[in-house]
């Protein structure tokens, strides 16, 4: 009876024992087996150089911004202030708010480091880096260790989906608590302005995709007096020295 039940249902082999044809590499490399040893390298000649430097803030920003926009002007002129506050300063490395960064930091004789990657479509290092703190990274994943690790704040203009990919990841790095909370700071409300309300109306308020806690994670300035008084008032409440993260 059962059978006869399982035929006029379209016969009695259950799907999950249908034979499948499993997808299948095109083709794996002996290479791949050696990039393991690849990736070890970059990270332990990042950490031996890096080590050295102090604690440092670093800032993020478009690869586009043009040294006649404003806040390639404002990203020089925070970075000079943090670097008479005692910070070094690390940047991708690039051209734009990276190369504003570096060259607010070298004007103000403080630590200027570039952690480049190698891409084929954007320029090479800027010329306002220390020469001894320049690195060219291979692995996207192991230049964002080194962005976090080392740095005591987060400064982010303007920029595009690499500058939006470096500041997700920093919050959720503290959200989850993988590392210790530290200042991230907006700089341009024009810009910021209406992705966190955003994330106020839509991911807090209408989805709870985030805490009301998270809100305070991301302030939102135009004033490098500001970006500064954030930072040590955030040192000073918590009693904390800068220390690397991880």
């Amino acid at each position: 009876m059962n059978k006869e039940i399982n035929a006029e249902k379209g016969g009695g082999q259950h799907p999950r024992h249908h034979k499948k044809v499993k997808k299948k590499w095109s083709e794996l490399k002996a290479e791949n087996s050696w990039t393991m040893f690849k990736v070890i390298a970059e990270f332990v000649e990042a950490y031996e150089r890096l080590n050295k430097i102090g604690p440092c803030v670093s800032i993020f920003g478009s690869a586009r911004t043009k040294p006649d926009n404003k806040y390639y002007k404002l990203a020089s002129n925070i970075a000079g202030v943090l670097v008479n506050e005692g910070y070094g300063i690390i940047t991708g490395g690039g051209p734009g708010i990276m190369e504003a960064g570096n060259k607010g930091a070298y004007e103000a004789d403080g630590v200027s480091v570039g952690l480049n990657i190698d891409l084929p479509f954007e320029q090479g290092f800027n010329e306002y880096i220390d020469s001894d703190q320049v690195f060219n990274f291979h692995y996207f994943f192991i230049r964002k260790v080194m962005f976090v690790k080392y740095a005591q704040a987060f400064v982010v203009l303007p920029g595009g989906f690499g500058t939006m990919d470096e500041l997700f990841e920093v919050l959720t790095l503290v959200q989850t608590k993988k590392v210790d909370r530290i200042p991230v700071i907006l700089v341009g409300s024009e810009f910021w302005s209406g992705l966190k309300d955003w994330i106020q109306g839509t991911m807090l308020e209408e989805f709870a995709t985030v805490s009301a806690k998270d809100m305070d994670l991301i302030p939102v300035t135009d004033d490098p007096a500001e970006v500064v008084k954030i930072i040590n008032d955030f040192y000073a409440h918590e009693a904390l020295r800068p220390n690397v993260n991880f």
